[in-house]
């Protein structure tokens, strides 16, 4: 049992922080109040002076697959064989003892969305991992919250010899699996327990089932607004969920994004437009959507931008004019909605994980330091 003492609590979900203390008990936040006492022997941290904040959570990277500093080796988030890849798994190219992990729980991002990369029209499933752990299955938060898939430049760059050199083939490619989905779906729906009647086992459109019966989003890299209104389209035309990711030309089309109701998740940011799609890029599109009435997550894409410099890039969207109430929940409650974790992480109410970063000051400004992070309720990171 750990006891939190009088810090200032920033719990993503009141606008105004507040003094209190806090109980943490078997790896959960036991209770939130005045002059709470932990059973004897409980660990107290005294945060008087101190901010308290939810653990930092991340709606869309690839920190485990994408290795660091390891080069092409280490990369192992694109199958560049086949462009449609939905039966690839997240969670078995995730190398848990990547060094990029241990630098992003002292950071305070405690909590990561990870998977495929946005080489394939589709990709594979994402998964949700703490930031601590030897093995991915004790990491684990929720295995399977979306399926990637992409449009824009990365499908038709990557597949331009084999497969793939148009916006309207990579849209083709994405509704023709979806319909083969769809028809493998209802053949074996319909044979119900007659064997002899049902499809022939596919893997790739197995993978699809949850996408189609809406228990997963497709989680849809886009850029560019045309691309952005394509995703928007075919999920409306097979009544699937969607959530759309990087959202570089989002601020140009904010009340269009209003009306939508996904959820966004915008960035990496902090880097240079590397390409076309990314030539309208700013730090104002987070507060431009979060304004508008959108659900807002800013990501780095880690490795993109490295995963301990997530607090940064909320820091720089404020600088930028957006509200530092919605700019931290663009790294705490909003992707843990944004990736159906909400119920777990993204906040401090009792009930959920304890998974609590106290600072000295605001995260987002570089001069703060994080005094002490808990994962599941343990100390990663603290000063005695």
């Amino acid at each position: 049992m750990i006891c939190i003492k009088s810090g200032l609590i920033h719990d993503a979900i009141h606008k105004e922080s507040f003094r209190a203390d806090l109980l943490v008990e078997n790896g959960k936040i036991a209770a939130i109040g005045e002059n709470l006492e932990g059973k004897e022997g409980a660990r107290v941290i005294d945060a008087a002076g101190l901010s308290v904040y939810p653990g930092f959570v991340e709606a869309h990277g690839h920190i485990g697959l994408d290795g660091y500093g390891i080069g092409y080796e280490g990369m192992d988030y694109n199958e560049l064989n086949d462009i449609i890849t939905p039966q690839l798994r997240g969670i078995d190219g995730i190398k848990p003892l990547d060094p990029a992990f241990p630098h992003a729980a002292a950071a305070g991002v405690t909590c990561v969305c990870v998977g495929p990369g946005s080489a394939n029209v589709l990709g594979g499933t994402f998964t949700t991992i703490k930031t601590v752990g030897k093995r991915v299955e004790n990491m684990l938060v929720r295995d399977a919250v979306a399926m990637k898939c992409a449009f824009g430049e990365n499908p038709k760059r990557v597949y331009r010899d084999k497969k793939d050199s148009s916006r309207m083939t990579t849209a083709a490619l994405l509704r023709e699996a979806l319909f083969k989905a769809r028809e493998y779906m209802e053949k074996k729906e319909a044979a119900g327990d007659d064997t002899s009647k049902r499809p022939d086992f596919n893997m790739k459109w197995e993978a699809l089932i949850p996408v189609l019966k809406r228990k997963i989003p497709l989680k849809a890299h886009a850029h560019a607004a045309e691309d952005i209104f394509t995703a928007l389209r075919i999920a409306r035309e097979f009544n699937i969920k969607i959530t759309l990711e990087h959202v570089t030309e989002g601020h140009l089309i904010a009340e269009e994004l209003a009306k939508e109701n996904v959820p966004l998740a915008v960035g990496p940011t902090l880097t240079s437009a590397s390409k076309f799609e990314l030539r309208n890029k700013s730090w104002t599109t987070p507060g431009v959507l979060a304004a508008a009435g959108c659900q807002v997550s800013i990501i780095t894409d880690s490795p993109v931008i490295p995963q301990e410099y997530l607090p940064l890039c909320a820091g720089l969207a404020v600088q930028a004019g957006m509200e530092p109430f919605a700019a931290l929940q663009a790294i705490t409650i909003n992707p843990a909605k944004h990736a159906g974790i909400a119920d777990r992480v993204g906040s401090l109410q009792v009930g959920k994980d304890a998974d609590i970063v106290i600072a000295d000051g605001c995260p987002f400004e570089i001069s703060t330091e994080v005094k002490y992070v808990l994962i599941n309720g343990e100390i990663v990171r603290g000063q005695e």
